[in-house]
């Protein structure tokens, strides 16, 4: 089942970007249909980790109209965002796992030209030791 292990990247990176979806249910139904952990694990995490990439590409190119118009993410929130993000720096996409938050936090990130490098691994950091719970618990689900 090799297609299963680009849906889930695909779907995850769907899920990391600003678009509405939730990879979680796509990855516990491959992990119940046999689909090796480890391998789930690293598809989703790419794919989620490049799908907040794409939030923060975006959010470089510095046009806060675009931002609005087509990731659907409003001034107020990017604002309010980036004043929280003062003096906090890249480190804090770390916490860019957290749903509805998570896509404005990468944007902003983006937006404010925070250390790509950094921010790259503090956002891998952060999902995939999200995605890393979420299998230890549905395979402890799963029995």
């Amino acid at each position: 089942m090799p297609l299963g292990y680009w849906g889930m990247g695909i779907a995850a990176f769907i899920a990391g970007s600003v678009f509405p979806f939730s990879s979680e249910t796509l990855l516990a139904g491959l992990l119940m249909a046999g689909l090796k952990p480890w391998s789930l694990f690293v598809s989703a995490t790419v794919g989620n980790v490049l799908g907040s990439m794409f939030n923060y590409w975006v959010g470089s190119l510095g046009k806060i109209e675009w931002i609005e118009k087509y990731l659907h993410v409003k001034r107020e929130k990017v604002e309010k965002t980036q004043q929280w993000l003062q003096g906090r720096g890249a480190w804090m996409g770390f916490f860019c796992f957290l749903p509805i938050l998570g896509s404005a936090l990468s944007v902003t990130l983006g937006y404010m030209r925070a250390n790509i490098g950094f921010s790259f691994i503090s956002i891998l950091f952060g999902k995939a030791i999200r995605y890393g719970i979420l299998i230890m618990v549905l395979n402890m689900v799963k029995g």
